[in-house]
């Protein structure tokens, strides 16, 4: 018999596995895993420092006694777990415009919840009732009506936007953009209008719906009112929709652009893109040159930034070398990203210019 098996090494590892053993599913077993580990490392620590090769039974000390935690205990300054808050899932947008307007607690929408619950999570938000809108009829509905413009309501999962035949056929941008969100776990969950209201500078959807000329459907104690989506975003984590008004569906007019492509450079998949770009080309029929053009790019600024100089370089070209080059020429030039932990500005406009550069050439192919 190995002498090791009575040895510490053992102790350790019986504490652990009676740590983890009683938990049932996998989000009990993270819980027990970080708990088993909080436990055993100063026993393993212990034993590091006081063992001697020649001799296997060292004595370990009783793990250190620490208090229960609860949801809302903090130790040692960090927050594992939200704050106490009320949850209500109201069936009426009227309800729900109630709760946003009252001034004695402050609510959050939610839906998806792929941004807000880790916000909570670390407490970089503390709101007292959290809204679910995921009940309220006709906040679910994905429909093209009859002017052929898409309609994709707030409660509308962005898996089921990217998977709808009609959107593949007559949004292939907005497909594709969905497409490089996250992973699909996060797609199953996250909806369209969240990602909107949210409106992180580097996410994909705000880029496309700029590209698009989405309109968004704003409702509130003032009444609905629409707003175009240059006015939309307004900066970093901020857009036109008060505190008190509810985001209730995107509208999005016909791609007529049949030249489309999105593009964007990451470190990992699954990644916040480091930059990215949506472009779409419009060909003439009569002289096969491009009649419109469209460039957004994403990661560049705090709002997504529409490049027109980009654009005049395309217009009226066959989208030759020369045209592409001059169009990432004015990527390079014009751009105007920040320095950050994930890249430089230069490192970004270099990005910018070369991937602008393959979707030109992308989005023309498609266009033949």
């Amino acid at each position: 018999m190995d002498p090791g098996l009575d040895g510490p090494r053992t102790h350790v590892s019986v504490r652990f596995v009676r740590a983890v053993r009683p938990c049932g599913s996998s989000v009990r077993f993270v819980r027990a895993f970080a708990r088993a580990v909080r436990t055993c490392a100063p026993l393993v620590r212990f034993v590091r420092t006081n063992r001697d090769p020649r001799d296997h039974a060292v004595p370990l000390p009783a793990p250190p006694a620490s208090p229960r935690r609860t949801a809302t205990t903090e130790s040692d300054g960090n927050q594992l777990k939200p704050a106490p808050f009320d949850y209500i899932a109201p069936r009426r947008v009227a309800d729900v415009l109630a709760l946003l307007a009252d001034e004695e607690r402050e609510a959050k929408i939610v839906a998806g919840g792929q941004s807000l619950i880790p916000m909570l999570s670390m407490r970089l938000a503390r709101p007292e009732v959290l809204v679910d809108i995921t009940r309220v009829p006709g906040l679910d509905r994905l429909a093209v009506d009859a002017a052929g413009a898409l309609h994709i309501g707030a409660a509308v999962r962005q898996s089921t936007v990217a998977d709808d035949p009609a959107v593949r056929d007559g949004w292939p941008l907005l497909a594709a953009a969905i497409g490089h969100i996250g992973h699909p776990q996060i797609r199953h969950r996250g909806t369209v209008c969240g990602s909107l209201a949210h409106h992180d500078p580097a996410a994909e959807l705000p880029t496309a719906a700029l590209a698009l000329d989405a309109r968004f459907v704003v409702d509130g104690p003032r009444g609905p009112r629409t707003v175009a989506a240059e006015d939309f975003f307004v900066a970093t984590f901020q857009t036109a929709v008060e505190p008190d008004e509810l985001l209730t569906e995107v509208v999005l007019g016909p791609q007529t652009a049949r030249g489309w492509a999105f593009e964007e450079l990451t470190r990992r998949h699954g990644d916040f893109a480091t930059v990215g770009v949506a472009v779409l080309l419009e060909r003439a029929d009569a002289s096969g040159t491009v009649r419109d053009a469209r460039v957004v790019f994403c990661g560049a600024g705090p709002v997504p930034v529409r490049l027109p100089a980009a654009e005049q370089a395309l217009i009226g070209t066959d989208v030759d070398a020369r045209a592409v080059a001059a169009a990432a020429v004015a990527a390079r030039d014009q751009l105007a990203p920040a320095d950050d932990i994930h890249a430089t500005a230069r490192y970004r406009r270099e990005g910018a210019a070369h991937l602008l550069a393959r979707a030109c050439t992308t989005a023309w192919e498609r266009c033949s």
